[in-house]
């Protein structure tokens, strides 16, 4: 089992590789919303400390929502999507792999990239770190939830917009956890609370989420 996850998320990561382009996308996608921002808004450093966490997590958000239409495509066109159906490893597993390296394409990037973007909006440096933390928890999440929506539209017309009707109710709780958690911590009360509930969320979809999608996956496929 433990070799077929290998397989799969080194596959998936290949993939990605050979299409950089989508990947490129999204990131791009990301620095692009946050950065016109500041450019806006204006150079008030007040009401840009004041925006930034919302500003953050809505484009990271967003980014993640370009690459899930993508996630099982490919494999439901070219008959993938059936051998993965028919492995002897569980699909709940497979799916945790492919997820996992979705969230390596599309939300890592992201993780890294936010620090430096937030030196736009005067962000005080001691938040920096939880910012990191609350996209390292929150992102992950986004990819699980998202998941879910992606295999329940699968090949139907018009999926995309779909998907975001289908997903965008699901991701408020974690957008109000990590931006809550910056506001409370540029506020001094701490950011453990969120940063907790974030991680609860993490485990919850981590723990139903395979589950759903694996579902979702075979109602497509017939």
């Amino acid at each position: 089992m433990i070799a077929t996850l290998r397989a799969v998320i080194r596959r998936d990561l290949l993939l990605a590789w050979r299409r950089r382009s989508d990947v490129a996308t999204a990131v791009l996608f990301f620095v692009i919303v946050v950065s016109l921002f500041p450019l806006g808004v204006g150079p008030e450093p007040n009401l840009l400390r004041a925006i930034a966490p919302g500003v953050i997590w809505v484009a990271a958000l967003l980014a993640c929502m370009l690459s899930l239409t993508r996630m099982f495509e490919s494999d439901h066109a070219d008959g993938t999507l059936e051998q993965m159906l028919l492995a002897s490893a569980p699909l709940g597993m497979i799916v945790i792999a492919r997820v996992f390296a979705h969230w390596v394409v599309s939300g890592l990037p992201l993780v890294v990239l936010a620090p430096v973007l937030a030196l736009q909006f005067d962000l005080n440096q001691s938040l920096l770190g939880v910012l990191v933390l609350s996209l390292l928890l929150g992102t992950p999440a986004l990819s699980l939830i998202g998941a879910i929506g992606a295999a329940l539209t699968l090949g139907l017309r018009g999926g995309g917009v779909l998907l975001a009707l289908l997903v965008l109710p699901l991701y408020v709780p974690v957008l109000i956890l990590g931006t809550g958690a910056l506001d409370a911590a540029a506020a001094g009360l701490g950011a453990q609370a969120h940063c907790l509930l974030l991680a609860a969320l993490l485990v919850l979809a981590g723990a139903f989420a395979p589950w759903a999608i694996s579902a979702a996956l075979r109602i497509s496929a017939e």
